[in-house]
């Protein structure tokens, strides 16, 4: 109700489309979906990952630049250029297993809510297995190891069961 008695409207809601045509475009959606509906439950997402990643990145394009940029030509710059390479080198292998390792099929980390009494927040992360219509989604605790941590909850269910084919719809 608004404050002068009149009935409030609700906020138009455009709805999402995806190509069903493509199992990326739908899980793309689900994801998106679910990262939604986190997030209006008073999770804030946890963005201390991908802000190491963009460090990294950062890191890694300034030593390329600095090798291209060198004052001293090649055959002076030998040593300063192999420590560079070297440099490139390890610094993708360190984005390469924070991908693989803290990553995974994660769709979002985040903090615990406000005034919530456990101290992890989530890792939500979904599949969606080559020619399946098995959609998972898999709720975890970002710390497993904390007190406060639950047992992973995992969901499965048919992509088939939220989405309806345009054609169908006028014979339902």
């Amino acid at each position: 109700m608004a404050s002068d008695g009149a009935v409030a409207t609700p906020a138009k809601v455009t709805p999402k489309k995806a190509n069903l045509l493509d199992p990326h475009s739908i899980k793309h959606l689900l994801d998106e979906t679910v990262a939604e509906v986190v997030k209006g439950k008073g999770y804030v997402e946890n963005t201390r990952l991908g802000n190491w990643k963009l460090l990294i990145g950062t890191a890694v394009i300034a030593i390329a630049l600095l090798a291209q940029f060198y004052p001293k030509k090649f055959p002076q710059n030998r040593e300063f250029l192999l420590g560079c390479i070297a440099l490139y080198v390890v610094m993708n292998v360190v984005l390469l297993i924070l991908s693989y390792t803290k990553e995974k099929d994660a769709i979002i980390f985040t903090h615990p809510p406000a005034g919530s009494f456990n101290n992890t927040g989530l890792v939500i992360s979904s599949k969606l297995p080559r020619f399946s219509d098995m959609y998972n989604l898999s709720i975890a605790s970002a710390d497993p190891e904390s007190i406060s941590a639950h047992k992973p909850v995992h969901f499965t269910k048919s992509v088939t069961k939220w989405y309806v084919c345009p054609m169908f719809i006028g014979l339902i």
